[in-house]
């Protein structure tokens, strides 16, 4: 009897170790439709997030490819392509953007990551600044706490940078009265108004603010998705996170939340491939 139970105790950690390494080393595609108020004509973009400086291939050929085989008016990047941590680098997410970069406008927001190499160069030295050298050499554009007008399609495209308090473990801190009218200005009131917001835990501060869209990541999609149950673990490490991955709403506005594609301090991901995420916004009838 004690036998037949170390093997299969053995057999079921062998299979939790396969699952673990497929699912760190594969990317699926998922795609979602949106009805958005204000848009003049569809537009579809495709959203990336928490890379991590993660290879899929030599010089990131294959997600590059995917990329490339997918039809899109924009790239929108969700930020965290790096990980601050000394010692590590940017690579990886620069090879990628150099074979993608001339498919279409990419429009970048920074995640915490990016924020942390910024405001600390007292531990990461010229990190920051020679990534976005090399970023905007390829044409992509930066959206820190600013917006641009897609005016074809009838879209206010915002960038949300928020600051390291805003993204604290076993917290949520509220934000400050006004706080977003303070880093966007006030939405606009004709047109679709899309946010692309690293943190998804404020989706309900971002809808209340005028946002149509938003498109996020920094969760992982939970690190561990079980089924019913969904994510199990968040960065600020609450347990079965309420937004983990998929579409949301609030009131009349929808998130689109990227599952990432890549990890960093927990290398794991189980029940859980990394996501390209496509969308397709269409005018609402």
């Amino acid at each position: 009897m004690w036998m037949i139970f170390g093997v299969a105790a053995v057999l079921l950690v062998l299979w939790f170790v396969l699952v673990w390494i497929r699912d760190i080393n594969r990317f699926v595609i998922v795609e979602y439709k949106i009805e958005a108020e204000g848009l003049k004509k569809p537009f579809t973009f495709q959203l990336l997030s928490d890379l991590h400086n993660k290879a899929y291939g030599k010089r990131n050929g294959k997600l590059a490819e995917a990329v490339l085989q997918i039809p899109a008016d924009a790239i929108l990047v969700a930020g965290d392509m790096y990980t601050s941590k000394s010692g590590t680098g940017f690579e990886h997410a620069l090879e990628l953007f150099e074979q993608i970069c001339r498919k279409c406008p990419v429009y970048y927001a920074n995640g915490n990551h990016e924020h942390k190499t910024r405001v600390r160069p007292d531990i990461f030295g010229r990190m920051y600044e020679e990534y976005w050298k090399e970023m905007e050499k390829l044409g992509i554009r930066p959206l820190s706490n600013e917006q641009v007008c897609l005016s074809e399609y009838g879209i206010h495209l915002y960038g949300l940078e928020l600051g390291r308090d805003f993204f604290k473990h076993f917290q949520k801190r509220p934000f400050p009265d006004r706080y977003l009218e303070q880093l966007l200005g006030e939405r606009k009131e004709e047109g679709c108004n899309l946010l692309i917001a690293h943190n998804p835990d404020y989706f309900p501060e971002y809808a209340k603010w005028g946002a149509d869209v938003v498109v996020s990541g920094h969760v992982h999609g939970g690190v561990v998705r079980l089924p019913v149950l969904g994510g199990v673990l968040s960065p600020a490490l609450h347990l079965f996170p309420k937004y983990d991955g998929g579409e949301f709403h609030e009131g009349s506005a929808t998130m689109i939340l990227g599952r990432g594609l890549g990890m960093h301090t927990i290398p794991v991901r189980m029940w859980n491939p990394a996501e390209l995420v496509v969308v397709h916004l269409v005018p609402k009838k």
